[in-house]
């Protein structure tokens, strides 16, 4: 009997559309090991996050569910966080596990842990260091309570203490001193191991997942490698300083794509790659932290044509590089331009092992199945995106509605700012105007209002795929619907 495939799924920290060679055409640098994937599998050209920043994409990747159901309505998490996985909720780590897999994720969890506590523990506000950490104690769900066999990493961000690693359900050191750094070597204050260096990080991962690679190599397997880079601290290592022509960040990304290389080479060399499911994106578009006009001065712009960064409604925020190969299972050498997400990776692991996902598993995930096969007919009708403020945007076909006058985000005009004078909401036609320049909304005021109304159902049916009806946690989600109410169009 054929063995089913393994799954890599490498899921690249803040790394833009426009910093993947194969997806732009005007990358002033070179990514070698992402083109080949893109080369040898299928590069997607309309791929989304469900968010525009990390913790609550990483959440539509792991449960399939659109991440402003749960209690995070806005923003991202710390380190020290409490989970945001509900209890009793099922991941795809949990899909592998029933099927014979092995699992394990090695890298930023950033989705929240219970860590033992002293009576004095206190979480300072922006991410800051806590004060009463045990970091003897056991961790309570911890990524090995969410499906996963196996786990190594970091809690949150590389720029987000505690900067000790995990393992499992424990810290592997003692923190003995306090680190900080400014500049795009940011990070916050905070307790660090002594084994703990930031600019060791990625190597020290990427390692770790070789490693597992060759330990799990006889039983099917999925390794969830959350990469930390090239999210600030940015830290090229020494070999790849001023290779890209840009800036460090632009360094940087070419250390992730070596990463990835590594990972590829050691597929080969256990004569694992052919039959391995390879998945390589991005858990949102690139951070202004890397300073945009340095990069545009250099010739480069992480965003390629799109509008926005990360944070933002706009495509910049939210549009990612997608590159999927398997060299045994999928046609490759193609380019897809069909409509897809991220929380999709469920479903279509459930389609292609061939089982049933339960009504309250994968909510908002569809099938991509099909189109790796070879269809071109579009697998989505809409898409639902979020940026870090809370705004919503849907997207139908060609037209996207976002639920907010300006970026809901970082870029101009940020929250608060916006013009009054201007539509409270914003409607572009992205086929005519894919930087989004051209506020369309007076003209197709009922393609406004179906998407709208579109909108209100997913909400309200707490799915969007077809099933018995589901809850979103918390309230707010209904404070959203009767905002929309009272807003004319």
């Amino acid at each position: 009997m054929r063995k089913k495939p393994n799954v890599i799924y490498i899921l690249a920290d803040d790394m833009g559309y426009g910093d993947v060679s194969a997806l732009n055409g005007n990358c002033p640098f070179a990514t070698p090991h992402l083109d080949r994937i893109a080369r040898e599998g299928i590069a997607f050209t309309d791929a989304h996050a469900t968010s525009a920043v990390c913790t609550p994409s990483r959440y539509g990747i792991l449960t399939g569910r659109y991440n402003w159901r749960s209690r995070l309505k806005s923003g991202v998490i710390g380190g020290y966080s409490e989970p945001l996985i509900e209890d009793g909720r099922k991941t795809v780590a949990d899909l592998f596990k029933s099927q014979g897999y092995r699992t394990a994720a090695i890298g930023k969890w950033h989705l929240g842990m219970n860590f033992s506590k002293t009576p004095d523990f206190c979480e300072k506000p922006d991410f800051d260091a806590c004060t009463g950490v045990d970091y003897a104690g056991v961790i309570q769900n911890a990524p090995v309570s969410n499906g996963f066999d196996y786990y190594f990493g970091i809690s949150g961000s590389l720029d987000m203490p505690p900067y000790v690693y995990i393992e499992n359900d424990r810290f592997t050191e003692l923190p003995d001193h306090v680190t900080k750094n400014t500049g795009k070597k940011f990070w916050r204050e905070g307790p660090t191991a002594p084994g703990f260096h930031h600019e060791h990080v990625l190597d020290e991962l990427t390692k770790r997942v070789c490693e597992k690679i060759t330990e799990y190599k006889a039983e099917p397997f999925f390794i969830y490698f959350p990469m930390p880079a090239p999210h600030t601290p940015i830290l090229p290592g020494e070999q790849f300083i001023g290779k890209s022509g840009t800036n460090a960040y632009g360094d940087f990304v070419l250390h992730c794509d070596d990463a990835v290389g590594r990972v590829v080479k050691q597929l080969e060399e256990e004569g694992l790659y052919d039959d391995t499911i390879l998945i390589f994106t991005s858990d949102n578009g690139c951070s202004p932290m890397v300073d945009y006009p340095e990069l545009l001065a250099n010739g480069h712009n992480p965003s390629y044509i799109f509008r926005g960064t990360k944070a933002d409604i706009y495509e910049g925020g939210h549009r990612i590089p997608l590159l999927v190969q398997w060299k045994n299972g999928i046609p490759g050498g193609r380019v897809c331009r069909q409509l897809v997400c991220l929380a999709d990776f469920m479903a279509t692991m459930a389609e292609l092992l061939q089982t049933a996902l339960p009504d309250d598993m994968g909510e908002d995930s569809v099938s991509n199945l099909p189109i790796w096969k070879g269809s071109e007919e579009e697998v989505r009708s809409d898409l639902v995106h979020q940026s870090i403020d809370g705004s919503l945007s849907i997207r139908r076909g060609n037209f996207k509605l976002e639920l907010c006058p300006g970026s809901g985000g970082w870029s101009d005009p940020v929250p608060g700012k916006e013009d009054p004078s201007l539509p409270r909401f914003q409607l572009y036609n992205l086929a005519e105007d894919i930087g989004e320049t051209v506020n369309v909304i007076e003209q197709y005021p009922d393609i406004a209002r179906d998407l709208r109304a579109a909108l209100k159902r997913c909400i309200e049916n707490g799915r969007s795929t077809p099933g018995k009806r589901q809850k979103n946690n918390g309230q707010r989600i209904w404070k959203t619907i009767a905002w929309m109410d009272e807003k004319e169009i």
